[in-house]
């Protein structure tokens, strides 16, 4: 991997239980592998149907983390943070900048694998992610989507301060469903205190790549 040409595989986030690095190459058999049935992919991204459901979807996400890094501009790009606890692989955070040199706002989704769930490992690494975007990359504001049902999501976003910012009607499977939009302002964050546990590291030669002096 280049690091000269492409800082962001150097840059690290770490917090006194995980570690979070920007997906290279090389991990993606093991998500692939790991992808559980309920993580959300992009319900336009190309289904192979010669494969089974699993195959495809480990196809889909190699296809996404292609299209991240090929496509990357600093006013829209996506980086995805592999998460390790203990040194063991145990999801993946994404952070997002739509029309980012704008609008200063990010999104976020994410995944665990079911066994490292209800712990509260969901919360600190969203939380590590937004000490970068309300950090560093100098964002003014947040924002997430959960459909109504995934209590674990919302639950994650409301726990963090983010605050209803409406709900809309969205395309899910054959049929539609309730998706609910939150929001969550730097002056949100900055009130509910400093993130002392978070440690960012490599983050300066990266700068050019968000559009940031």
């Amino acid at each position: 991997m280049s690091r000269t040409y492409w800082p962001l595989f150097e840059l690290s986030l770490t917090t006194p239980e995980l570690e979070l690095r920007p997906m290279t190459e090389a991990d993606l058999p093991l998500l692939g592998d790991l992808l559980p049935d309920d993580a959300e992919l992009d319900p336009d991204a190309t289904r192979f149907t010669a494969l089974d459901e699993p195959t495809s979807r480990a196809v889909v996400l190699h296809q996404a983390y292609w299209r991240a890094y090929g496509t990357w501009t600093p006013e829209q790009w996506r980086l995805s943070f592999v998460v390790r606890h203990q040194g063991r692989v145990i999801g993946v955070q994404e952070l997002e900048g739509n029309d980012f040199v704008r609008l200063r706002t990010v999104d976020s989704s994410s995944f665990l694998v079911p066994g490292a769930r209800g712990r509260g490992l969901g919360q600190q690494m969203r939380r590590a992610v937004l000490g970068l975007a309300f950090g560093p990359l100098e964002a003014q504001a947040a924002i997430t989507s959960a459909w109504h049902d995934n209590h674990a999501s919302l639950g994650v976003s409301r726990a963090l301060g983010y605050q209803p910012n409406g709900e809309v009607l969205h395309r899910r499977g054959d049929g539609v469903d309730v998706m609910v939009h939150l929001r969550l302002t730097r002056a949100q964050w900055d009130a509910a205190g400093p993130t002392g546990d978070l440690t960012i590291v490599g983050f300066e030669p990266c700068r050019p790549l968000f559009g940031l002096a």
